[in-house]
């Protein structure tokens, strides 16, 4: 459960290049912008919102 993200956290954030919804991929730990096409890692429960830490797709 550690690895589990708050869920009223995932309501209130926004992709940090677009402002755009993000979309939460359990199985890869990952908030996913499919406006930017941009992947932000979440570690240990933590999103890293940083443009700079996210893989493009």
């Amino acid at each position: 459960m550690a690895n589990e993200i708050d869920p009223q956290l995932l309501e209130i954030l926004a992709c940090p290049v677009c402002k755009g919804d993000l979309e939460y991929n359990k199985e890869e730990q990952k908030l996913i912008c499919n406006n930017c096409r941009l992947k932000y890692p979440i570690k240990e429960g933590i999103p890293i919102m940083l443009e700079e830490e996210a893989e493009k797709f």
